[in-house]
């Protein structure tokens, strides 16, 4: 039996569902800790995630948080099953309602007044990578297979990874004026990094080529051993609490790059597509996340708001789910565990 197992029989569950469980760790850490089907993230984790950290919910009393869990893989990602169903059901509403549900819950991951540490290892796919991502820090295990496996299903990233990914872009050329961000060289390749890394699906074969795709950050620290991933991550917590930890406050600044680079993305999906080396789906579902990445067809360097980025997200993620392709996808990859390529 694991590490979390041995916690909840220490200091006992304070909160749970049947998709998470909030653990008291004991020294004022709680432990949010996922047990769906291949800990697939649905309206059980959103739920218990954003009732978790939201003042006066069930942590209020904890001083920082981990999140982890004692599965053979951290997550596999979104519950594609009952997406499919909304979709083939024509539950609009009802999909745009899950995005914003699993909006909500990065948010609170990100803004919690109090530190939240996420710990992932094995596969940390899709969703899991977005949680992964809005955490104060991670304190990942070696053996990590993270990576945005959404196109792969023919969607893109919306519960904020995609905007996260553009955060860090920004962060490559934050020594730069902030009129000389949007067109500086640094910028450019990192947003191109990143639409590389979402819109190929690429999956990290280490934490440390998670670090090189620019889904861990430099000050991130990686555990060796799989037994110590629960331990070190409650110390790196409480380390940031005791610090006089200071939650960041949502961005309204943000330069995209805006027109011109999405041009340049487009002519690149253009010349592969030509090659043959992608399909017209696949075509299509880069264009999607090179609009997001971009902000739009709009002004090199305007400035935009996190939450704009996530509406774009979610438009991008509901057409895609109304392309025929994209369900055949989403339906094979449940069926076989495989990609289509279609």
């Amino acid at each position: 039996m694991g590490s979390v197992a041995i916690a909840k029989k220490s200091h006992g569950v304070v909160a749970q569902n049947a998709g998470a469980s909030l653990v008291d760790l004991g020294d004022g850490v709680g432990c949010i800790e996922f047990h769906s089907k291949m800990n697939a993230i649905g309206e059980d984790i959103h739920r218990l995630i954003t009732h978790s950290l939201a003042p006066g919910g069930p942590g209020d009393y904890f001083e920082a948080f981990v999140v982890t869990n004692d599965a053979a893989n951290f997550c596999a990602g979104g519950n594609l099953m009952i997406l499919l169903l909304a979709i083939q059901e024509q539950k609009w509403d009802e999909v745009d309602q899950m995005l914003r549900a699993f909006q909500q819950m990065t948010h609170a991951l990100k803004f919690s007044s109090k530190p939240v540490v996420v710990a992932p290892f094995g596969m940390t796919l899709g969703g899991g990578c977005e949680v992964a991502l809005h955490g104060a820090a991670r304190q990942p295990h070696a053996e990590l297979y993270m990576g945005f496996a959404e196109a792969g299903v023919g969607l893109l990233p919306a519960g904020g990874g995609c905007k996260e990914m553009l955060l860090r872009a920004v962060e490559v050329a934050v020594n730069l004026p902030v009129e000389r961000r949007a067109g500086s060289i640094e910028f450019s390749e990192a947003i191109k990094r990143a639409f590389e890394t979402i819109g190929l699906a690429k999956i990290s074969t280490s934490a440390e080529e998670a670090r090189s795709l620019g889904l861990l950050s430099s000050s991130d620290r990686v555990t060796m051993n799989r037994e110590r991933v629960l331990a070190d991550a409650k110390s790196r917590v409480l380390e940031l609490a005791r610090a006089g930890y200071t939650p960041p406050l949502p961005c309204t600044d943000i330069p995209v790059p805006g027109s011109a680079m999405l041009a340049t993305l487009k002519l690149g999906l253009h010349v592969m597509r030509q090659g043959e080396y992608i399909s017209d789906h696949d075509l299509k579902i880069g264009t999607k996340i090179a609009e997001v990445l971009c902000g739009g067809a709009i002004t090199p360097g305007a400035q935009v708001s996190e939450q704009y980025i996530l509406d774009l997200e979610r438009e991008g993620f509901k057409s895609l789910c109304g392309e025929r392709k994209t369900q055949e996808r989403i339906q094979y990859t449940l069926t076989t565990g495989k990609p289509l390529r279609n």
